[in-house]
């Protein structure tokens, strides 16, 4: 784990975001744009969710982030081919001229975001420009390079956010300035948000843009792994090159507040009552029978003054909390901050996973990753496995470890709302 600090001060550079000329969908060759979108390739669940997207519009985009096929060789051919074939066909067509495009998304409720899609230049952690919170897995790292480089393509941008430092900041006046003209597109997806993207292509506005994003560092909000992805193909590829930047959206959460959830575990191959004898004497044990949204609720308050979880997958609600103080004292690292080693995720993989339930974290058929709590829920019910319900992480926790150069443990945080997959897409090849 990397714990060389890298604060702010010690930044070489800020942020540089550079034009591309968009690779979008022709609105007339489509049956409709939130048709062939889709939620970024980590948050569908599958397989219920791939094939509900697949059967949506023949052309929509998971069948290039998720591709389908008898071996990681074929699922990237496949996903090549695809992408090759909507190009020549004019399904994808190539913006004119380069520009940054904003993104709007709202629930037309409470929720509204707005930032910048654009090239950003590939940086390493300690470079202290673009912070990771989260370790990364191998395996998926690999993957999503291998279908990278089969592509030849940016398919999806990744979430990364700053804090703009005052009100007169040029990147939110040229974001709130084009956001009201007319969008060059609008959708509205069935999860009930609308999304609106402009192109910024006015030399003048993308100066002011990135004069005053290079003032700033920014934190990986989603998508570690694909950031990671970036840093590993630009090392196969000579400098200068299109390999040196990669596809993100920027969001100032001084001005948008994202929302922070939980990432939940899915633990295949181990039943509910397994998993409760395992934590006899290690942790208190209290079964809720009532609804998810109240066993949630119990959760929440028992995490605001310790390590909590709730486990699921036998038709009852199980909250597990106040941990043995030595079981964590023998299980924990100690060399790392008191803010990472009290994380529930830390808890959970150093504790839980490792030496209660020893169950290898990075392996897939042991463990799942999944967004949504129902949808855990749902599984390890039907597969007799257990789920585990995290709460999520407060922003400036992520952000202080991440200044710090502490990364958290995998997969500990979801924020939101990610930007939709499929509105505008950045080939790094002709």
């Amino acid at each position: 784990m990397n714990t060389a600090g890298h604060p702010e001060a010690t930044t070489r550079r800020g942020l540089e975001l550079t034009p591309f000329r968009g690779l979008r969908y022709d609105p007339d060759r489509v049956g409709s744009l939130a048709a062939v979108t889709s939620p970024p390739y980590d948050v569908v669940v599958r397989p219920d969710g791939l094939h509900h997207l697949q059967s949506a519009d023949p052309h929509n985009i998971v069948r290039l982030i998720l591709p389908e096929a008898a071996t990681p060789a074929a699922r990237d051919a496949q996903a090549a081919d695809t992408l090759h074939r909507w190009v020549a066909d004019g399904i994808l067509v190539t913006d004119s001229e380069p520009g940054l495009y904003v993104y709007e998304q709202c629930d037309g409720r409470n929720m509204l975001q707005r930032g910048v899609i654009g090239a950003l230049r590939v940086s390493e952690p300690a470079e202290g420009v673009v912070l990771p919170h989260e370790d990364v897995m191998p395996h998926i790292v690999a993957d999503r390079a291998a279908l990278m480089r089969a592509t030849c393509t940016n398919l999806e941008p990744l979430l990364l956010t700053y804090r703009g430092d005052d009100a007169a900041a040029l990147t939110t006046e040229v974001v709130e300035r084009t956001a009201e003209k007319p969008p060059l597109l609008a959708t509205t997806t069935e999860d009930g948000f609308s999304h609106r993207l402009w192109s910024v292509t006015d030399p003048g506005d993308l100066a002011r843009i990135q004069s005053d994003l290079a003032r700033h560092q920014a934190l990986i909000a989603d998508g570690h792994h694909r950031w990671a992805t970036y840093l590993r193909l630009r090392t196969e590829h000579p400098s200068p090159s299109p390999w040196d930047y990669g596809l993100v959206l920027l969001v100032d959460t001084v001005r948008y507040p994202l929302r922070v959830r939980a990432i939940h575990r899915l633990l295949h191959g181990l039943p509910v009552a397994d998993a409760l004898a395992a934590l006899e004497g290690r942790f208190r044990v209290s079964r809720l029978d009532a609804p998810l949204t109240d066993a949630l609720a119990a959760l929440g308050e028992a995490a605001a003054t310790g390590n909590a979880f709730l486990l699921a997958g036998d038709g009852a609600f199980h909250l597990v909390d106040r941990p043995d103080p030595d079981l964590l004292a023998r299980t924990v690292p100690a060399e790392h901050p008191a803010a990472w080693r009290t994380l529930d995720a830390t808890v959970l993989h150093a504790t839980l996973l490792a030496h209660v339930w020893d169950i290898p974290e990075d392996s897939p058929a042991h463990i799942a990753y999944i967004h949504d709590a129902a949808a855990t829920v749902a599984k390890a019910e039907r597969d007799g496995g257990t789920a585990v319900l995290m709460h999520p992480v407060h922003e400036e926790v992520v952000r202080d470890l991440a200044r710090q150069g502490v990364t958290m443990p995998r997969k500990s945080t979801s924020f939101g709302p990610k930007p939709a997959s499929g509105l505008v897409l950045r080939a790094l090849e002709p």
